[in-house]
């Protein structure tokens, strides 16, 4: 479905933060992205969504070149993205938020659903503006929900447990369950936390801009075990 072929990316100081990356992610299921912090996963991430322009290589999607397409465009072909620090909208509620991201007017219990899953009252939020008076984990889960009322088979999650609170935790983890059993599509998650790796079906590693390790569950204690990701949490 997503093929990313030779990608070279650097900063505009010339740091070289990808070398090289030729990835392959197809079929079905959630593929986790991890690896220490600064080794490119969010760099990654960027270039699938297309906010990020690749200095060298190609990206296709369902056989298309994408590689010049933006992210609306990118968008319109069915590539869905929740930014790390998402943004806010004065003036444009959830209800709003939800409406625009599903492509059409959703009753009450759809928008109780899509927020349940991400472990807000619909009561509480529906009416309420997407601004600063919202935190940044209510935020997340917010934008979270609008990539689940997308419906899209080709979702990429910046590490989604950003602001999460622990009692939360849990239900969103159900959600991506959830997600991968409705939709048959592919979630890519960017993140280390441990229990997000517990779900993957797919695991690759991205260290020092490369691609370190790629496999199935089974590289997954190898891998906690490792002293050179120190990003990653050791099991006890």
């Amino acid at each position: 479905m997503l093929e990313l072929r030779n990608i070279y990316w650097s900063t505009p100081s010339g740091h070289e933060v990808l070398h090289d990356i030729s990835l392959s992610i197809d079929g079905s299921g959630i593929v986790v992205i991890t690896g220490p912090n600064g080794g490119g996963k969010t760099t990654i991430a960027k270039i699938i969504a297309g906010i990020e322009k690749p200095d060298s290589g190609s990206i296709l999607f369902n056989g298309e070149d994408i590689t010049d397409l933006g992210v609306t465009e990118r968008a319109r072909k069915g590539i869905s993205y929740a930014f790390q620090q998402p943004v806010r909208f004065k003036g444009l509620t959830v209800r709003d938020l939800l409406d625009m991201a599903s492509g059409r007017k959703l009753d009450e219990k759809e928008i109780c659903s899509l927020l349940s899953k991400v472990g807000l009252c619909a009561k509480d939020y529906v009416e309420r503006d997407v601004d600063a008076s919202l935190s940044g984990g209510e935020i997340k889960r917010i934008e979270i929900a609008t990539v689940f009322a997308r419906k899209t088979r080709f979702s990429v999650f910046d590490e989604p447990e950003a602001g999460i609170d622990l009692w939360s935790f849990p239900r969103l983890i159900g959600a991506f369950e959830d997600l991968r059993k409705e939709s048959g599509g592919i979630e890519v998650i960017i993140s280390h936390q441990e229990r997000i790796l517990d779900i993957a079906d797919r695991v690759i590693v991205i260290e020092n801009g490369r691609v370190k390790e790629d496999g199935k569950r089974n590289i997954l204690d190898s891998l906690l075990r490792s002293a050179s990701c120190p990003a990653c949490p050791k099991r006890s």
